[in-house]
C-alpha cells in the first residue's frame, strides 16, 4: 500500500503546480516576493504610499455553480467567479485589492482539469490587478466524488482610513445608480438549478431562444468585476456607498450599505431584466418579492451619489465598459428596499 493506491497521486500535485506556475507569475505585481511553491505568499507592502493605510480582506466561493461546470464539463470560467465575489467585495470598501489565495478540494486531482481552473483564477485576478501570491490543493479521496471539486478564494486589498465607503455619508434624495450584471452571477444557484433543470428538465446544451444561446452557456457565465470602475468612480470623489448584488439580492444587500433612517426606493421599469430571469421566474412560477431577495435580476453593482453627480458617474462608469442605469432614489423611512 502507498498513498497513490490510497487515492492521493504527489507526483500529479508536482506537474500541476509546474504546470500552474507561469498562469501564476502572470498576474504577479512588483510587490510579490515569493514565487509559487513555498509556505507562504510574501507581499511587500509600502507604508510610505499610504498615510492611514486599512487593510481589507473578503472571502468567498462560487457555490453551486459548480455544479453547472461539472454537467457541462466546462471549467475556464468558475475561478474568474471565485475572484469577482472575493474582490468586488473588498472594492465596494473603497479599496484596491492587492492579493489573492485560493483553496482547491478535489476527490482526484487531475491535472488538466485543475490547470483549466487556476487559469480563470490567474485571469480574474489579471482583470482586478491584484496578484495571486498563494494556494492549496487537496486531493481528497472518497470524501469528493473524482470529478468533483470545491473552490474557495481570499483577497486582501487596502485603503486610506479616510477613504473607506460605508455608506455613512448617504442622504436622502442620493441617486441608486445600477451596473449591469452578466447574468446570475454567483448566486441563487440552487433555485435555478431546482426550476431549470430538475422541474422544468431543460437540456443544458440547446439553444433557448429566448436567451439567444445555450442555457448552459448562459448560467456558465463569469461574475462581472468591478474592481476598476469602482477605482475609477471613487477617485471621483463622489461616490457615497456601494453595494455588492450578491446572495440575497438587491432586497438585503442594499440595506447593508445605508445609515438608519435611509431606505432605497427602486423602479424596476429603469432597466431591462434579462431573460434568464424571467425564464426562472416563469418556469418555476416564483413571485417577484422572492425573486428580488434571491437574484441580482440584471444589477451587478448599486452605487450611491449626490443626485447633481449621477450623470457624470454613469458617464465614467460606461467609460470603463459597463452599462449604467439610474435605477432609484433614497427617501427618509425605515431601512430596507421598496419599489415602485
Amino acid at each position: 500500500m502507498d498513498y497513490k493506491k490510497a487515492g492521493v497521486d504527489i507526483d500529479a500535485g508536482n506537474e500541476f503546480v509546474r504546470r500552474i506556475r507561469p498562469l501564476v507569475r502572470s498576474t504577479f505585481r512588483p510587490e510579490v516576493l515569493t514565487d509559487i511553491g513555498g509556505f507562504g505568499g510574501l507581499f511587500r507592502f509600502d507604508p510610505k504610499k499610504y498615510r492611514d493605510p486599512v487593510l481589507v480582506s473578503g472571502t468567498d466561493g462560487v457555490g453551486t455553480k459548480l455544479r453547472i461546470a461539472f454537467l457541462m464539463g466546462r471549467h475556464d470560467t468558475v475561478g474568474v467567479d471565485l475572484v469577482a465575489m472575493c474582490v468586488n467585495d473588498v472594492a465596494v470598501c473603497g479599496a484596491e485589492p492587492l492579493f489573492f489565495l485560493d483553496y482547491l478540494a478535489v476527490g482526484k486531482l487531475m491535472v488538466g482539469k485543475a490547470e483549466t481552473i487556476v487559469s480563470g483564477i490567474a485571469e480574474g485576478c489579471r482583470q482586478a490587478g491584484c496578484a495571486l501570491i498563494g494556494g492549496e490543493t487537496a486531493e481528497m479521496p472518497g470524501f469528493y466524488a473524482e470529478e468533483e471539486y470545491d473552490l474557495g478564494g481570499f483577497a486582501v486589498g487596502v485603503v486610506e482610513r479616510d477613504q473607506i465607503i460605508d455608506g455613512s455619508r448617504v442622504r436622502p434624495g442620493d441617486a441608486l445608480i445600477g451596473l449591469a450584471s452578466t447574468g446570475l452571477h454567483s448566486n441563487g444557484y440552487s433555485l435555478a438549478r431546482r426550476v431549470l433543470l430538475d422541474e422544468a428538465k431543460m437540456p443544458l446544451n440547446e439553444r433557448v431562444p429566448d436567451l439567444g444561446e445555450t442555457l448552459g452557456e448562459a448560467l456558465l457565465r463569469p461574475t462581472r468585476i468591478y474592481v476598476k470602475t469602482i477605482r475609477a468612480l471613487v477617485e471621483s470623489g463622489d461616490i457615497r456607498a456601494i453595494a455588492h448584488i450578491t446572495g440575497g439580492g438587491l432586497t438585503e444587500n442594499i440595506p447593508r450599505v445605508l445609515p438608519e433612517g435611509c431606505r432605497a426606493v427602486i423602479t424596476r421599469a429603469s432597466w431591462t431584466q434579462p431573460p434568464l430571469f424571467g425564464l426562472i421566474q416563469s418556469r418555476g412560477s416564483v413571485n417577484g418579492d422572492e425573486m428580488a431577495r434571491v437574484f441580482n435580476l440584471g444589477i451587478g453593482l448599486v452605487l450611491v451619489a449626490p443626485p447633481d453627480r449621477a450623470d457624470t458617474i454613469m458617464r465614467l462608469a460606461e467609460a470603463q465598459g459597463d452599462q449604467a442605469f439610474r435605477i432609484g432614489v433614497i427617501e427618509q423611512g425605515e431601512s430596507g428596499v421598496s419599489y415602485a
